[in-house]
């Protein structure tokens, strides 16, 4: 996540305006402000103004104009400013001009300290036209500062091209800026739609302590359901009084719905089987636009085509020779190239990509072992990925794209710590917005290989290794061996922690590793079955201790995924029960938590308060719920998953939908160096599917725009839709990877029906193993009151076994996929008979768990 200090990497202000800080200049009330520019007016020439060298100035027609030459790769390359200007701690000053230049370029207008770290107190970017047009920006000073400097940044562009300026002023004295976020209609609803059978919630902000009636209209405006708020005062998340309003009764499928009350109208929304269909797919084709080392095709991803990151070509330096950091010298180069950009810098960091290709792994293992689970949805050519037809599911040529990223942070045989990974890797300075990847000229190092880094890869190659075994049998080896290798070198070092500070990249930092170690020896004990990683799993305090937190789980506290990968994946471990019924008992605080908030928010963290990424928190979250709807059949923890996805989708505070192209009212300013439409409008914004971090009402992280703008704010309004807000509004892979595995869950939940009894059993029970296969019988048991005339049993191995020769059944087998049909003489079963099929597998090493779940014509057996 980007945190740069530097006042050329980022701006302390806004943007385009873009709608924050607008106040209008005023004058003092006591006396006249001074004019803090000198010559603003260019009446004397170009006295008191200075330009970057190569830049002439000449004044013309009473303007200041400069020939700016193109090609130069940021806006700090060209300059014209002036020096010695008296700033006054929290003083607002008003600062405007007119500038004019080649249509569509953006010039960047700074109020800052004149020297390093260029604290900056205004940063304003204006689109220029052709003619003349007036500015106007109103900032408040942080500090005295006596010698602050105005700087007009106008390098970047592709072209020449000529930029005039004219009327600089500076003045005290303005109107305080003060930020009002539109919120829209008081009626907050989940602007793409609610499951028919789904619970459907909205909350309305009003100032009335009695219940309000309410109408539902349908598209045509036609009223369809009607009915009557319940007050539940005081929200403190949001400060505000609200209503919950239930129209849950209502079942009928359609288009533009809108609710109605208090005289207010909500945003329209749908009632649909298929309302995340879209999203589930957008949220993990995402992924191919954060690409590192590969060019991005237009083809692929329309608006989004551009050349390869840091591929060595110049003016990058590139990831494919990379050294240690100065600081922590090596005397070896990596080829680090490929992998995902960890969010809006370019950093790359193996905690962050761990738990990110980690929930895309588990979207893959999640579809074929959850009763709702859709093999079908997650297969190959489901995504728009340059690796479709390739016999792959592509979420998985996605994942492997992390993967092998992963896989290259692992520090050579024969060096110091060697099967160790290197932390991160990233630029040795902040570069500053927007810069696309390709033209990053900032060297790039690797950082000290840390425990938690180790045991990420650890986790995840094994992970990698079983969900590979189907489909790539060398590349699932090469996943095992560096799982167990990353595994030998953590054990060695338990305590090479990751610190805070630096520059050019996100810390990362991270001194507590018990949760890593946990959730590796998970993973490595569902691959292998190896009686070291059991005891490793049953031998740690975490395992039957306190492993869920009141925000279930991120990239800093891990070991909540190893106790859903032992509830989920298929394995034998003695205790499995219990690991279950731990689940099943944080998705009740959880439950208990969303059932309490009038927005259905399943947070409930101390003091109320919301934290960086907290969108990414509340889905994560979501998943433990979702998990313990996995494991019971229980509605009530996939409602509460539907209710969080109406948080994220517009049913909050501010109204907003914090997900890119979905809701009336999208966020579409996540703070990126190359989805920047807000600085650039040539270049896009991010891309549909984008989930932006969400309010974050911790100040000590605050971003200047953030600073300036939310001061005082209830936890759910300390957000703003924009770039330079990076600590409310930035996209990350990690929050990405939670909203795509929610949004498969919840388009695995079609209408929403109510689950259907069982009506069959099966039993599988491996008669034989030996070293590189077994026997097996399976038995399918009638249960239900209705005969069975032909039948098609299914399930999915978790890793690399396969079906030989089998009898009584018909056998086939697609990756990890086998389906199992009647042979005409046994296709009939009538009511508690049953019937018998076997095969001989085989197995390419590794855990050989028996599947838990089974499909007799489409319907799971109990």
């Amino acid at each position: 996540m980007t945190t740069p200090t530097r006042a050329l990497a980022l701006s302390a202000c806004a943007a385009l305006t873009c709608g924050l800080l607008t106040a209008a200049p005023a004058q003092a009330a006591d006396d006249d402000p001074v004019e803090q520019i000198v010559n603003g007016d260019f009446s004397d020439g170009a006295t008191g103004w200075w330009a970057s060298e190569g830049i002439e100035t000449s004044v013309v027609d009473g303007a200041l104009c400069a020939d700016v030459p193109g090609g130069t790769e940021n806006p700090w390359d060209a300059i014209i400013g002036q020096n010695d200007l008296p700033l006054e701690a929290d003083e607002s000053y008003g600062f405007s001009y007119t500038a004019s230049g080649a249509d569509g370029v953006v010039v960047r207008a700074l109020v800052q300290e004149p020297v390093d770290p260029w604290r900056t107190e205004l940063d304003a970017r204006s689109a220029l036209g052709a003619d003349p047009a007036p500015f106007e920006h109103v900032f408040t000073a942080s500090a005295d500062m006596p010698d602050a400097q105005v700087a007009f940044q106008i390098g970047g562009a592709d072209e020449d091209w000529t930029f005039c300026l004219d009327d600089v002023s500076l003045l005290g004295g303005a109107e305080p800026p003060v930020y009002e976020p539109d919120t829209g209609p008081r009626v907050r609803v989940n602007q793409v739609g609610y499951l028919p059978q789904g619970p459907k919630n909205a909350t309305v902000v009003t100032d009335a302590e009695q219940p309000l009636p309410w109408e539902l209209a349908d598209a045509d405006g036609t009223v369809v359901a009607e009915g009557e708020t319940v007050p539940r005062g005081l929200d403190p998340s949001s400060d505000q009084n609200v209503h919950s309003l239930d129209f849950g009764g209502f079942t009928e499928v359609g288009t533009g719905f809108t609710l109605t009350a208090d005289g207010e109208t909500s945003h329209p929304f749908d009632i649909a089987a298929d309302p995340y269909v879209d999203l589930a797919t957008d949220a993990l084709d995402f992924y191919y636009t954060q690409r590192s080392g590969i060019e991005i095709s237009d083809e692929i991803a329309p608006g989004y085509g551009r050349p390869a990151g840091h591929a060595g070509v110049e003016p990058n330096q590139g990831d494919t020779e990379v050294t240690c950091h100065p600081d922590t010298p090596c005397d070896y180069t990596l080829d680090v190239s490929g992998g995902w950009y960890d969010a809006g810098d370019h950093g790359k960091y193996v905690v962050n990509g761990g738990i990110s290709v980690h929930q895309l792994m588990s979207v893959y293992e999640r579809a074929h072992h959850a009763p709702t689970g859709d093999p079908d949805r997650v297969a190959d050519s489901s995504l728009a990925i340059p690796e479709r037809d390739n016999g792959v599911p592509d979420v998985l040529d996605e994942a492997r794209w992390e993967m092998e990223f992963l896989l290259s942070m692992q520090v050579p045989e024969g060096e110091e710590l060697a099967g160790m990974a290197h932390h991160k890797v990233h630029d040795a300075e902040w570069t500053g917005l927007p810069l696309m990847p390709d033209r990053d000229p900032q060297p790039r190092y690797l950082h000290p290989p840390s425990t938690a880094a180790t045991l990420n890869l650890a986790a995840t190659a094994a992970q990698c290794a079983r969900v590979f075994a189907p489909y790539d049998a060398d590349f699932a080896a090469t996943c095992a061996e560096a799982a167990e290798t990353a595994w030998d070198a953590a054990l060695e070092h338990p305590d090479r922690f990751a610190t805070a500070g630096g520059q050019g990249g996100g810390p990362y930092d991270d001194d507590t590793v018990a949760d890593e170690f946990y959730w590796a020896a998970a993973e490595l004990y569902l691959t292998t079955g190896a009686a070291e990683y059991q005891e490793a799993v049953t031998g740690a305090e975490l395992h039957t201790g306190e492993a869920f937190t009141d925000s279930a789980f991120d990239w800093r506290w891990t070991a909540p995924l190893g106790r859903l990968q032992l509830a989920t994946v298929p394995n034998t471990l003695d205790g499995r029960d219990e690991v279950r019924a731990s689940v099943v008992a944080a998705a009740d605080e959880y439950l208990a938590a969303a059932e309490e908030h009038p927005y259905g928010l399943v947070l409930n963290p101390e003091n109320g308060a919301l934290v960086w990424g907290s969108n990414g928190l509340v889905l994560n979250t979501m998943v433990v719920l979702a998990t313990a709807y996995d494991l019971t059949g229980d509605a009530r923890y996939r409602d509460a998953v539907l209710e969080g996805m109406d948080y994220v989708l517009g049913r909050n505070a501010l109204n907003q939908s914090y997900v890119t192209g979905y809701g009336e009212n999208d966020a579409v300013n996540q703070h990126s160096r190359w989805y920047a439409a807000q600085l650039d409008p040539s270049l896009p914004h991010p891309p549909d599917g984008t989930l932006s971090g969400g309010p974050n009402s911790d100040t000590a992280t605050w971003d200047p725009v953030s600073q300036a703008n939310l001061e005082g704010c209830a936890p759910q309004f300390c957000y703003i839709d924009h770039i330079d807000a990076w600590s409310t509004n930035e996209l990350t892979i990690n929050w990405n990877s939670a909203l795509a595995w929610v949004s498969a869950f919840v388009t695995d939940q079609g209408e929403a029906a109510p689950p259907t009894a069982s009506a069959c059993e099966v039993d599988y029970t491996v008669h034989g193993a030996w070293e590189s296969g077994f026997t097996t019988q399976v038995t399918i048991r009638n249960t239900g009151d209705e005969p069975v005339d032909g039948w098609e049993l299914g399930w999915s191995f978790t890793g690399g076994q396969s079906v030989g020769r089998h009898w009584s059944g018909d056998l086939e087998q697609s990756g990890p996929r086998v389906t199992t049909r009647d042979l005409d003489w046994n296709a009939a079963i009538d009511p508690g008979e049953e019937t018998t099929f076997g095969f001989v597998g085989t197995r390419s090493g590794g855990s050989d768990a028996a599947p838990e779940l089974f499909r007799l014509n489409g319907a799971v057996c109990g």
